[in-house]
């Protein structure tokens, strides 16, 4: 069973079961399974790879639990990815972490942990001589900024002349090679030169600039220092129809045609994927509460806005998402198509999912399905309006068409959301 009928019969089953009240997630688990069957086949090629989930496109410790009992280990970039991952029972090896920020406790629990950490700056490279020794147990890399160049989203793109991220390799070189030298423990080098909107040719590029700088350590080294390559992730989806853009076998074909020696058994190489294995095993579905007409203009109002498609509301040019209308039985809504706009609950005007997409003339009761939101949707949940949490969902899906439905996350509480804002501390203020 594909995809498409997969997601049919479990919208059928999420509303006769009232799952959708008034919004839930829903996690394909049989679709995460084949996309890491297919990431793994795509890149059998490179010989020796740890793939790694990006903990930042759907931070939920089931989803991340399931992901590592399928053999994908996870990249964390924060304290709570940290704990969150290894809540899920991934923890030391099978972590990496990332991030420009890292503080010295969270370098030091790395450490501590085993857990591979890729530098951001010669600074935190201090930080790490202080705390590593001869010996570390973790694998410790560099991330180098390959200044390629930027993609179609500039937010996404990291690999710009000016990038927060990473050490500039062209205004560095010479200091990186000394810094290698420096450090006979530094065994990694790094690169992502960004996310959607970044073809893989671009990404390519930036692979084929790390490799470069890592013979030239290695040759200065006089051994191969350099052993491990980190690819980071950022393979673009398409979020137009429910073709999934360029695959994981696509991108290792660009690689290999740019990069033929990353074939040769030399280098291990970790990636760190996110949107591709996640984005297009997501859905979202939210109940129409009321409908209006202003301005001439059909407008439904819904329970899903920028707190759970932030991108999508706030830069709807970079981020549309696909929409259909189902009626209160899940069943797809027929009629003609009318301009409308979709909007969410938050109190501000542009908090649209869309804006006059043609829909079959949505009513109160009805559903709106916001496809390809596996990755960076209800996973990453903005807290405008005290809004809750929804709930998410894993499901499969048997051959006969049977639903099982498995929890991953319950709704938030309005107990648990008064807890978040402080509510045991109420009188603790001094009187006015």
């Amino acid at each position: 069973m594909n995809r498409t009928d997969r997601k049919h019969h479990a919208l059928a089953a999420a509303a006769e079961n009232d799952l959708l009240d008034p919004m839930a997630g829903f996690v394909d688990l049989a679709g995460i399974r084949e996309a890491v069957e297919d990431l793994t086949k795509a890149f059998a090629p490179l010989g020796r790879v740890q793939h790694t989930v990006a903990a930042k496109a759907c931070g939920l410790a089931p989803v991340l639990r399931y992901l590592a009992d399928l053999g994908v280990d996870v990249e964390v970039a924060s304290p709570g990815e940290t704990a969150v991952a290894e809540a899920a029972g991934v923890r030391g090896r099978r972590l990496v972490l990332d991030s420009p920020a890292k503080t010295t406790a969270e370098l030091a629990h790395a450490v501590a942990e085993g857990t591979a950490v890729n530098a951001d700056n010669f600074q935190e490279l201090a930080r790490l001589d202080e705390l590593v020794g001869q010996h570390p147990r973790s694998v410790l890399g560099l991330r180098i900024n390959p200044q390629v160049g930027a993609g179609r989203i500039g937010d996404t793109s990291t690999a710009t002349a000016a990038s927060k991220f990473g050490i500039p390799l062209q205004d560095n070189r010479a200091l990186i090679t000394e810094a290698f030298a420096r450090r006979p423990w530094l065994t990694r080098l790094h690169v992502h030169v960004g996310s959607q909107g970044c073809p893989p040719e671009l990404m390519a590029d930036g692979v084929a600039a790390v490799h470069e700088l890592a013979e030239e350590i290695n040759a200065a080294a006089g051994y191969q220092q350099v052993t491990s390559l980190d690819l980071g992730g950022g393979l673009p989806v398409n979020f137009a129809s429910e073709d999934p853009g360029p695959t994981h076998a696509d991108y290792v074909a660009t690689l290999l045609a740019r990069v033929p020696a990353l074939a040769d058994g030399r280098y291990a190489f970790v990636t760190e994927f996110g949107r591709s294995l996640l984005a297009k095993n997501g859905f979202l579905v939210s109940a129409v509460e009321y409908t209006k007409v202003a301005g001439g203009r059909h407008i439904a109002v819904t329970h899903a806005g920028a707190q759970v498609a932030a991108r999508t509301v706030l830069e709807p040019e970079h981020w549309p998402l696909r929409l259909t209308a189902l009626d209160a039985a899940g069943k797809p809504k027929t009629g003609p198509a009318v301009p409308q706009d979709v909007a969410g609950p938050l109190c501000f005007a542009g908090d649209l999912l869309a804006r006059e997409r043609p829909l079959p003339l949505l009513e109160p009761g009805d559903l709106v399905v916001a496809h390809d939101t596996g990755a960076y949707y209800f996973g990453a949940h903005y807290a405008y309006n005290t809004l809750p949490r929804p709930a998410v969902h894993g499901f499969t899906v048997s051959e006969r068409g049977d639903v099982r439905f498995t929890p991953i996350r319950r709704a938030q509480t309005l107990a648990e959301l008064v807890a978040d804002a402080g509510g045991e501390h109420v009188g603790a203020l001094p009187e006015a």
